[in-house]
């Protein structure tokens, strides 16, 4: 829809995207850090049309959803989470995978744009529920870059996590401070 306005801002700003998404794949998670600032939307949003999969969803946390700009989340492809209590989200999600042909969803593995000492593992869970790969994306400020890499289909959460973080190592979010550690 609005494809040739992203890459025209994309280039414009400098940007570029390295990497592709998987094709023949129907149903998986993109995991994109680092997330350290709201730009991260914005540069999903883009990356999103110009990767092609304009229906990948995203979990956001609920006060987004209320007006005056909650619809346009939901039209975004969001589906807002309580995040103050624990409503079997991993539960949720897989059973959201488990009953659609196809599905991707994207998720911030640190679950806040301020700094963590580790990843979150609900993404993880989710994937290894459903059955489905995890896709890391990564924004980099620095180099003014989408990198996608290649699926990763959980099998031992400690080895597929070190090879999630090996990924991110050399990619710089807005904020770098608040990065993956």
């Amino acid at each position: 829809m609005l494809r040739g306005f992203y890459v025209l801002m994309f280039k414009l700003f400098g940007w570029k995207v390295n990497g592709d998404l998987p094709k023949n794949i129907k149903k998986y998670i993109i995991v994109i850090a680092p997330h350290t600032s709201n730009w991260d939307f914005v540069v999903g949003v883009a990356a999103r049309s110009m990767l092609r999969i304009q229906k990948a969803q995203f979990l956001g946390k609920s006060q987004l959803f209320k007006p005056p700009f909650g619809w346009l989340f939901r039209f975004l492809g969001g589906h807002p989470v309580e995040r103050t209590t624990s409503h079997d989200m991993v539960d949720q999600v897989v059973k959201l995978f488990n009953t659609h042909d196809e599905f991707i969803l994207a998720m911030a593995p640190e679950g806040t744009r301020k700094k963590v000492d580790k990843l979150r593992t609900g993404f993880y869970y989710i994937a290894k529920g459903a059955g489905v790969p995890i896709v890391p994306v990564g924004f980099d400020f620095a180099k003014k870059e989408v990198i996608a890499g290649a699926p990763i289909y959980p099998q031992d959460l400690e080895s597929d996590m070190q090879k999630i973080l090996a990924f991110y190592r050399n990619v710089r979010g807005k904020n770098p401070e608040l990065g993956i550690s």
